[in-house]
C-alpha cells in the first residue's frame, strides 16, 4: 500500500478529501484534509433524482483542486466514492465519465450497503470496543449497520436523510408528511432497537458538539464523546421549535448547517425514540476512512490485529526516539504492576492504560527534552485519537505527565477530575510507572531485572547492576515508604 493515500467521498451535500500517512504496517495518521460544501443534490431530488448542471459544475471545480492538492503531496493511490446523491441520479454515468474524462479520477459509486459497511467498519476498528448500532446520517440516505465484538453484523441504507427530506417535504412546510415519509422508511429496518447508537456524520457531529459545549464537557474531542439520548432528543425539541434563524444559531447551529438542520433533527427525533436508546457515542469517523480501512486490512478481514491501536504506534513511529528503552520500561512496568496491583487495590482493566502510558512517556522529548512531560502529554491528549474512550486518553496522558513526580498535581487532577479514576488509583498506577522508570535509570542494554514478592510482601529486586542511581530516584519518590523494596 501507498504511503500516503487520498480518499475523496462526494457526499450529498459535502465533498471531501483526507490524505493518510502510514509509518508502518498498520499505523497512520491524517495529515490534511479539504472539504467544499458543493451540495451536489441540490434540486435533485424535486427533479427526478437527476443531478442539476450548476451542482455538477461545482463538483467539477472542487473535484479539480483535490486531484491538485493529492498531488502536491506526493499521494501515490486516490481511492475516490460517491454515495446516495450520485447512485440515485439518472444522470449519474454522465457526471463520472466527466469526472474520468477531465481530471483522470475514476470515482466508484457504492452501493448503501457498502456504504453502510464502510462507515461500520470505521467505527468498529477506531472507536473503543463497544456493541452498538451505527448510523450515518447523510443528505440522502441512511446507512445502518449492528457492530458485535468488532464485527459488523446487518448493513443496510434507507431513502432517508436531510437534504432529501428538506427538498421533498420541508421546503413546503410539510413537516407532518415528512415525519410520516420517516416513519414509513425506519420501518424497513427490521431490528432498530438498540440501547446504544453510534452517531456517523455531519448532523450528528454538529449536534453533539453543541451538547459537549453546554454540558461544559472538560475534553474538546468529538470522537468517542458519549452523552445520553435524552440530551439529545432536548436539543432536537429547542431546534424544531425554532421559528427564526438567529434562534438556531443562538442555540449553536453553524452557517452550513441553518437549512438542513431541521430535516436533520426531525430524522433523529424519529430514530432515537423508535430505537429506544438510551446512550449516544458521537463516530469522528465514517465513509472515508472506512474505504482507507477496506484497502488497509484487506488482507486481515477488515480488522486490525489484535491488540493492536493505530495511532498508539503511529505515536511510537513518529516521536519515541529510543524505541528499545519504550519496550523495556513497559516490560518492567507489566511485571511490577501483576506484582503488585492486588496489594495496591487496582482493579486488571487499568493494566492496558498503565503499559499504553509507560510506552508514550517520552514521546514529547524530540519536542522539548527539559518539559518533555508537558509536550507528551499534549500529544497523546491530541493524537491519541483512535481505539480508546476519553477515560482512558486522559488517564494514560495524566499518568505520563506526572510519572516521576511523587504525587499526580491537583491541577491534572481538577481539569479534568469527572473523567479520572479515584486519586488512589492514579497514585498506585503513578507509583508503578515510576518505580519502573528509576529501576531503569542505569539504561541496560537489555533487561537486567527480576522481581517477586517474599513472604513479608516485600518487593525484591534482583539486579547484576547495583542499581546505584535507580536507589537514589527511588528515596526522591518516597516509594520506599509506601512499599517495601529489598535490592538483592
Amino acid at each position: 500500500m501507498a504511503k500516503r493515500t487520498a480518499v475523496i467521498d462526494i457526499g450529498s451535500n459535502s465533498v471531501r478529501m483526507v490524505i493518510y500517512e502510514k509509518s508502518s504496517r498498520f499505523a497512520f495518521s491524517l495529515i490534511h484534509e479539504s472539504r467544499s460544501r458543493v451540495r451536489i443534490s441540490e434540486n435533485s431530488y424535486q427533479n427526478g433524482s437527476m443531478l442539476q448542471e450548476i451542482a455538477m459544475s461545482r463538483a467539477d471545480s472542487a473535484l479539480s483542486e483535490f486531484v491538485s492538492i493529492a498531488s502536491s503531496y506526493g499521494v501515490r493511490k486516490v481511492l475516490c466514492v460517491a454515495t446516495s446523491a450520485v447512485r440515485d441520479a439518472s444522470n449519474a454515468n454522465e457526471f463520472v465519465s466527466s469526472i474520468k474524462k477531465r481530471l483522470s479520477l475514476k470515482i466508484k459509486v457504492i452501493d448503501g450497503e457498502r456504504e453502510a459497511y464502510l462507515g461500520a467498519i470505521a467505527a468498529a476498528n477506531l472507536l473503543a470496543p463497544v456493541d452498538a448500532m451505527a448510523i450515518d446520517l447523510g443528505g440522502g440516505s441512511m446507512e445502518f449497520a449492528q457492530i458485535r465484538d468488532a464485527l459488523v453484523d446487518e448493513h443496510g441504507s434507507i431513502d432517508l436523510g436531510s437534504v432529501r427530506i428538506k427538498e421533498l417535504f420541508l421546503d413546503r412546510g410539510d413537516l407532518s408528511g415528512a415525519r410520516a415519509f420517516i416513519e414509513q422508511k425506519l420501518a424497513e429496518i427490521s431490528h432498530i432497537e438498540s440501547k446504544t447508537i453510534v452517531g456517523i456524520g455531519g448532523t450528528f457531529r454538529s449536534l453533539a458538539q453543541i451538547i459537549q459545549k453546554n454540558e461544559k464537557y472538560p475534553y474538546k474531542k468529538l470522537h468517542g464523546y458519549r452523552f445520553s439520548s435524552q440530551l439529545m432528543l432536548d436539543l432536537i425539541d429547542k431546534i424544531l421549535c425554532s421559528s427564526s434563524t438567529k434562534e438556531l444559531k443562538d442555540l449553536g447551529i453553524k452557517s452550513e448547517r441553518l437549512d438542513i438542520i431541521k430535516s436533520g433533527a426531525v430524522i433523529l427525533e424519529a430514530l432515537l425514540r423508535k430505537s429506544a436508546c438510551k446512550e449516544l457515542i458521537c463516530s469522528g469517523v465514517g465513509v472515508r476512512e472506512g474505504v482507507y480501512l477496506a484497502d488497509l486490512l484487506r488482507h486481515s478481514r477488515d480488522r486490525f490485529p489484535h491488540n493492536f491501536n493505530p495511532s498508539l504506534k503511529y505515536l511510537l513511529d513518529r516521536h519515541v526516539l529510543e524505541p528499545k528503552f519504550s519496550s523495556m520500561l513497559s516490560s518492567v512496568t507489566a511485571k511490577l504492576f501483576d506484582l503488585l496491583y492486588k496489594k495496591l487495590s487496582l482493579s486488571l482493566e487499568y493494566r492496558e492504560i498503565l503499559l499504553a502510558a509507560s510506552k508514550l512517556t517520552t514521546v514529547g522529548v524530540p519536542i522539548n527534552f527539559y518539559s518533555y512531560h508537558k509536550r507528551s502529554h499534549y500529544l497523546i491528549l491530541n493524537a491519541l485519537s483512535y481505539g480508546y474512550t476519553h477515560e482512558q486518553i486522559i488517564t494514560i496522558a495524566t499518568l505520563v505527565r506526572s510519572h516521576k513526580h511523587k504525587k499526580v498535581s491537583k491541577t491534572a487532577l481538577s481539569r479534568h477530575k469527572n473523567l479520572l479514576p479515584s486519586k488512589d488509583v492514579l497514585s498506585g498506577l503513578n507509583m508503578i510507572l515510576s518505580l519502573a522508570d528509576a529501576l531503569l535509570a542505569h539504561r541496560p542494554k537489555s533487561l537486567d531485572l527480576k522481581f517477586s514478592i517474599d513472604h513479608k510482601e516485600r518487593l525484591c529486586v534482583e539486579s547484576k547492576s547495583p542499581l546505584y542511581l535507580a536507589k537514589e530516584q527511588i528515596a526522591s519518590l518516597r516509594i520506599d515508604t509506601e512499599l517495601d523494596i529489598v535490592y538483592k
